[in-house]
């Protein structure tokens, strides 16, 4: 499920991941990076911060909530200055909350100030940090971004550049960096390019961005996509590509697509909008209902449930009207009232919905409780028959690339058949989008299954790297299964 948590439901569905951007040559540097996270807060709305540099001295804002409500304040702009700034608004995938882990992580290095953001997930930060500890290290947060920090300040290399291909080179798993120091700013994805990262220009100002949208609220132009394994240093000189991986078959984050990115965003060349749309359309014809009435579950469910309608020839209508205005701490609920929970979220429109046969299209389901209750709500509305279709496949599997999401165990799909979970949310028919399917709807003619194209471990139980910091979980198979070499 797509939504924010509340009232005690906060792990039925994933977690946003985090949003990054950096822009190298402005005078209003801050000012434009609060602007692009607000466009990227849908990847994190936990906490946000932002590191600018005034050409003498660093300046570092991190603050506990949205956007909006921190970044605004005009006390809190006029500290940010200079013309070169980088920003991340967060959801805590590793460390925790708290404002120690809140992003940019800055250090003052031998060479000067350098700070990092970071979208995803390493690995084996856990097994590099235990070393990195043995030798006198100390660490001030519990987040893996901070396990980059060390590795660019005990480097034996001379340079910066070569500091930091240092340190990304003994990082595992899913990384889309953006790094600033006095003289520059260095974006880097991991080499199999699992989460976005894209460069834009502003009036000759170089940006990095999580995603397109981005760079569509403060009119920049999309460059092109950082390219897996691709890092970039902007310096005023310009802009210099480097590789400093070994080249592997890309993987990016099929998911990306299905929930995660703005659906007015372009990734890998893909409309995620149309994706989706093209989702929807592949579900219908593989998963056909008798049915009177297509209904999404919003808002991640909306593009999908207009392209089942279209290809099925069954009416789209909003029979679920979302709150908007429902926030984490709306209210501090009683066991009298927590039931009332997915009302405050979500209302039946019941004129669409009494004596109709619906179809409820949601992206996902992970626990199926929140599923359970929005079923519920239809059936309460008078619905005569509700099927769910949900736009991937079942979820079986954890995401340990940047998503939060519930462990093994506690997934529905991990541990019941189809009918089995239709029987548990009280639908009349469930089907899920085959993989197949999936990959059909960004393009591909079917999944490669002895080298799929995408990262589609969540759905499909097998990870594209290393799993170090998880050996002996039973989140995950064992490693020399996952070994990629």
């Amino acid at each position: 499920m797509a939504d924010s948590p509340l009232l005690g439901e906060a792990d039925d569905h994933f977690h946003d991941e985090c949003g990054v951007f950096g822009i190298f040559g402005r005078q209003d540097a801050a000012a434009i990076v609060t602007l692009g996270l607000h466009a990227l807060q849908h990847r994190g709305q936990e906490a946000a911060g932002i590191v600018s540099y005034d050409g003498s001295q660093f300046h570092v804002e991190r603050h506990v909530g949205l956007i909006g409500d921190t970044f605004t304040k005009p006390a809190v702009m006029e500290r940010l200055k200079g013309n070169r700034a980088i920003g991340h608004t967060r959801y805590a995938t590793t460390g925790g909350a708290g404002l120690r882990n809140v992003q940019p992580l800055f250090a003052e290095l031998a060479e000067g100030g350098f700070a990092v953001a970071h979208n995803g997930n390493l690995t084996n930060a856990m097994t590099v940090q235990r070393t990195l500890q043995k030798l006198g290290a100390i660490f001030s947060s519990t987040s893996d971004t901070e396990t980059i920090l060390h590795l660019v300040a005990t480097s034996k290399e001379r340079d910066l550049n070569a500091r930091f291909i240092d340190a990304v080179r003994q990082i595992e798993g899913a990384f889309s960096l953006v790094s600033l120091t006095a003289k520059k700013m260095i974006g880097c994805r991991d080499p199999l390019g699992i989460r976005p990262l894209v460069l834009g220009d502003l009036d000759g100002a170089w940006i990095l961005a999580s995603e397109t949208c981005a760079l569509d609220i403060i009119g920049a132009r999309f460059v092109r996509d950082i390219k897996p394994g691709e890092m970039v240093v902007i310096t005023s000189k310009g802009i210099e590509s480097i590789f400093p991986f070994e080249p592997v078959k890309p993987r990016f984050c099929i998911f990306e697509y299905v929930y995660f990115a703005r659906p007015d965003s372009t990734l890998e060349g893909r409309n995620v909008y149309a994706v989706r749309k093209n989702i929807g359309v592949e579900l219908a014809r593989e998963s056909p209902v008798e049915a009177d009435v297509v209904v999404p579950v919003p808002d991640s469910g909306t593009p999908a449930a207009i392209g089942f309608a279209q290809e099925a020839g069954i009416p789209f209508e909003l029979g679920i009207i979302r709150n908007h205005y429902v926030g984490r701490t709306f209210i501090q609920p009683g066991d009298s009232i927590r039931h009332m929970g997915v009302k405050l979220k979500h209302n039946a429109n019941r004129r669409v919905l009494e004596g109709k046969r619906v179809v409820l299209v949601d992206d996902s389901i992970v626990r199926g409780t929140t599923s359970q209750k929005i079923v519920q709500l239809v059936r309460d509305a008078g619905a005569r028959e509700v099927h769910m279709r949900i736009a991937s496949p079942p979820t079986r599997a954890p995401c340990f690339y940047g998503v939060d999401t519930p462990e093994k165990s506690k997934l529905l799909a991990s541990r019941m058949t189809t009918d089995e979970m239709a029987d548990f949310i009280r639908v009349d028919s469930l089907g899920f989008l085959s993989m197949d399917g999936l990959y059909r709807a960004v393009g591909e003619a079917s999944r490669n299954n002895e080298q799929p194209q995408y990262c589609d471990a969540c759905f499909s139980d097998e990870y594209p790297t290393r799993l170090l910091d998880h050996e002996g979980s039973d989140n995950v198979r064992t490693l020399s299964v996952l070994a990629t070499g």
